[in-house]
């Protein structure tokens, strides 16, 4: 923006000094140009009142002329120039535009006021001196004449300027309001996308969990059953059709599950965010009444689980079911995984406002052989996460007497 309240247009500086652009300063150069001839030819008269030289008097009105050319720089300067040489009856385009350029421009509106009203004054005065001295008129009407000259050089350059400056500072407002906006969309999207990317994360993880949850558990036991297959394929072939019917009931069940959760993360792209929501469906997800087959099945893997029960349950809200059911799958997973041929207790409690559940496993019998089963580190994590994100306390660690305990409390409304 300029000083003087004209636009430009386009960005960039390539003015020279205090010019904005090159396009002001060729505009102001003319305009001085213009001013110091109308001047130079107005100071011939006066020169010749005065008993000067000519050169003198056209000397000093290109010097006053040209001062227009600073209008930008020193608007104030400008104009009191104009009003010095108001007496001598010369720069008339000078006054005119120091004027505008004053009121265009960013200085109190005092400033413009006063010199203004100088202006007028002077212009009146002069032009009442000349007019009195050369028509032989009524008082009247050179009275009219004298303010009728005196505003009309004086009052629209003013009004025009401040017209100009007010509709400028609108202009550089509304300007401000749109970089405003458009920086704070940008901010707006840049914080969308984040959480669309964060948003993403969680849903790659929980999917990753509750894979990691129906899955596991389920290839554990098929990894248990087929060691025990090859420990007693030859010496007791009923207990080895026995297992490997275990074998093929355990794949196929989580072959069904997988191909659920593949069918739902497989749904149309038009409820992306629902994916691991519906994965972990509470309305298709397992519940604390199918703890029991759960059990069945370690101990059909020749686990000794011991289940004890405090309190009478129901009325729980679907997450919780499906959460305290998925603490104590993984925690038997583990135990196949780390305590082979150790005795496990389940432990579950209902209490007002909350359920807790428990699996506590005793130190590896000596002669018990594991059966080689990988571990990804994310059981513990993924019981935790999901107990934290219902408000729960989720607690895990060695025992005094060489076991591993697992332990978890869920609230509920």
């Amino acid at each position: 923006m300029t000083s003087t309240g004209e636009e430009r247009g386009g960005t960039g500086r390539d003015g020279p000094w205090w010019w904005g652009r090159r396009r002001a300063a060729l505009l102001d150069v003319g305009l001085g140009v213009v001013s110091a001839v109308e001047c130079g030819f107005e100071g011939v008269p006066t020169a010749r009142e005065a008993g000067l030289p000519v050169w003198a008097g056209v000397l000093f009105g290109a010097l006053a002329g040209s001062a227009l050319v600073l209008r930008r720089r020193w608007p104030v300067a400008v104009v009191l120039v104009g009003i010095a040489v108001t007496p001598a009856t010369m720069g008339f385009l000078l006054s005119v535009v120091g004027l505008y350029t004053l009121a265009a421009c960013e200085v109190p509106r005092q400033v413009t006021a006063t010199l203004a009203s100088m202006s007028l004054a002077g212009t009146f005065v002069v032009t009442y001196v000349q007019t009195r001295g050369d028509v032989e008129a009524d008082g009247t009407l050179v009275i009219v004449l004298s303010v009728f000259m005196a505003v009309a050089l004086t009052v629209p350059p003013v009004l025009l300027g401040l017209y100009v400056g007010a509709r400028r500072r609108l202009m550089e407002s509304l300007q401000e309001r749109a970089d405003s906006l458009e920086r704070e969309l940008s901010l707006l999207a840049d914080r969308a996308e984040e959480r669309a990317e964060w948003a993403r994360q969680e849903e790659r993880t929980r999917i990753a969990r509750e894979m990691h949850d129906v899955v596991a558990h389920r290839v554990s036991l098929m990894v248990v059953h087929a060691a025990a297959l090859q420990a007693v394929a030859a010496k007791d072939p009923v207990k080895a059709v026995r297992n490997a019917a275990l074998v093929g009931d355990m794949g196929r069940q989580a072959l069904t599950e997988l191909r659920e959760m593949l069918g739902v993360l497989r749904a149309p792209a038009k409820q992306p965010v629902r994916v691991a929501a519906r994965a972990a469906g509470p309305e298709e997800g397992p519940s604390l009444d199918a703890l029991e087959a759960l059990v069945g099945q370690s101990r059909a893997a020749g686990m000794s689980v011991e289940v004890l029960v405090q309190g009478e349950g129901g009325g729980y809200p679907a997450a919780v079911e499906q959460t305290a059911y998925r603490v104590v799958q993984e925690a038997l997973t583990n135990c196949h995984k780390h305590a082979p041929g150790a005795r496990v207790v389940v432990r579950l409690a209902h209490r007002e406002g909350e359920v807790a559940m428990q699996v506590e496993n005793g130190p590896c019998e000596g002669e018990a052989r594991g059966a080689d089963l990988p571990s990804g580190g994310n059981g513990l994590v993924g019981m935790r996460e999901r107990v934290l994100a219902l408000g729960g306390v989720f607690v895990s660690g060695p025992t005094d007497g060489g076991g591993f305990k697992v332990s978890a409390v869920l609230p509920f409304r």
